[in-house]
């Protein structure tokens, strides 16, 4: 009884404590340009320092904070070193970025699709975001209710349909503005709560060291850094929680912005893997992040609900906003200044995605085989965007049109689905020597690397045989 209500009074102290960063947003009428672009209410772009902490909180989801923990567990130190290998899709992302903004005079990524690959192609790309982006809300959703009840409870739903309620609220008042200014303060409290975390652990993993693992194990763990970093040259184009924090300050601003939220935001989910490492050095059964909490009391379970709180909340805040510009100008490529009517399109998809992306939690009245299928199947992964590498890595190096596009996108696309329905019905789709290495990525990192090199030559033998076939012309577009 007690744990329960604590759990309650410190999700009221969380929401109080954003409501009042919001109230900085609330008390200003908060324009359409600010609404997409962040801008604040004297229509300055937002700081390197707003940008490297909002970017770096919007990528420790609440999931991937879950996922840090159990690699850590599942493979000792080389879990959390191949999770943070993803965080260098920062430096990927700032790259192309650079490029398509310097180079293309692009001022988003549909603008850059639409002028040099045709409007389908754009319309393809969009909509595998938008997959992705109703992915993010029930992921992130379920992680943090579990904290408040077990799965499907009455009081899991009610953590559910407040927490989301809430975000919601203070997204449709201000859209990436609000998403910008509880960034900073959620990264803030997840760094604080970190430490405590840290010094919490520290002690016994001193004492009874880095936990050891066996040659297979060790294996697995250097099978799965390396689909890390296979998979970063094309993962970061698949989020627009990243990308489009990429076009709201000057080039060199998101450049120095993006390396710095990389490292910070990587660094963080490395350290927090040491609560992984301590399940697997003590024994400890059960999921993680939610044992080892257990096994120090309900002070460090509360320090845990609150930073699943904080990442989830930053991550739906961040969602929503991307939503609202999927919706209100990305769709039909509007690149004139915002517009209030744009802005009201983006709202609705606001609330429209909050209720769509937590239906896949209802998936488990479905059973234990329909649901868990309907869960994966709603999972845009990182093989399935392989094609996005070459599509925007070597778009100012190579002529390429719309024939490179569709070389290059749907192989990759084809690949993740063929993963899909291995996972949902166990069938065999792929030869055994396609696996590299060993473990349970083997095959996910083999299929990952002879497919970015389809892919790539697909988009290369695209631009030889069609170059620019579909492109809408040569000079920049601003």
């Amino acid at each position: 009884m007690l744990q329960s209500t604590l759990t309650w009074l410190m999700l009221l102290a969380y929401v109080a404590f954003i409501y009042q960063v919001v109230q900085q947003t609330a008390s200003d009428r908060v324009s359409a340009t600010a609404f997409f672009e962040g801008q604040s209410a004297q229509g300055e772009a937002p700081g390197l320092g707003l940008l490297v902490s909002s970017a770096a909180i919007s990528w420790i989801f609440a999931k991937s904070i879950d996922n840090a923990a159990s690699l850590g567990n599942s493979f000792g130190i080389l879990g959390g070193v191949g999770y943070a290998i993803y965080y260098l899709s920062f430096v990927t992302a700032a790259f192309a970025l650079y490029q398509i903004r310097v180079k293309g005079g692009y001022r988003s990524l549909p603008d850059f699709l639409v002028h040099r690959y045709g409007v389908l192609c754009s319309k393809l790309f969009l909509g595998a975001i938008a997959i992705r982006l109703l992915n993010e809300v029930w992921s992130n959703t379920k992680v943090f209710s579990l904290y408040f009840g077990s799965e499907g409870s009455p009081a899991y739903w009610l953590a559910a349909f407040l927490v989301t309620g809430f975000t919601v609220y203070y997204s449709l008042l201000g859209g990436l503005r609000s998403s910008l200014l509880t960034d900073g303060a959620q990264m803030i409290l997840a760094a604080v709560l970190l430490v405590v975390i840290l010094a919490v652990l520290a002690p016994g993993l001193v004492q009874a060291g880095l936990p050891g693992v066996d040659a297979d194990t060790h294996t697995a763990g250097l099978t799965f850094c390396g689909l890390a970093a296979v998979q970063i040259f094309s993962y970061p184009f698949h989020d627009p929680v990243l990308t489009d924090r990429g076009f709201i300050t000057s080039p060199k601003t998101m450049v120095k912005g993006f390396i710095g939220a990389g490292l910070l935001s990587g660094g963080f989910i490395f350290l927090f893997s040491a609560v992984g490492l301590y399940s697997r050095a003590y024994g400890i059964e059960g999921h993680p992040t939610l044992a080892v909490p257990q096994l120090f009391g309900l002070p460090l379970l509360l320090v845990f609900n609150v930073i699943m709180l904080t990442s989830a909340g930053s991550t739906l805040d961040s969602t929503f906003a991307s939503v609202a510009k999927l919706a209100g100008r990305d769709w039909l490529n509007q690149r004139g200044q915002p517009t209030e009517y744009q802005a009201r399109w983006g709202r609705w998809a606001m609330v429209a995605i909050a209720i769509v992306g937590n239906l896949p939690l209802l998936s488990i009245y479905l059973g234990d085989k329909v649901g868990p299928a309907i869960i994966q199947a709603t999972t845009i992964s990182g093989t399935m965007v392989m094609g996005l590498a070459p599509i925007f890595l070597l778009a100012f190096w190579v002529p390429a049109g719309a024939a490179s596009f569709h070389l290059a996108f749907w192989p990759g696309l084809l690949f993740g689905v063929l993963r899909v329905v291995e996972g949902v019905t166990g069938a065999s789709l792929f030869p055994d020597w396609i696996a590299l290495g060993g473990g349970k990525y083997a095959l996910d990192l083999g299929v990952n690397l002879y497919g970015l090199l389809l892919c790539c030559g697909g988009y290369l033998l695209g631009s030889l045989l069609w170059p620019q076939s579909s492109a809408i012309d040569d000079a920049p577009p601003h």
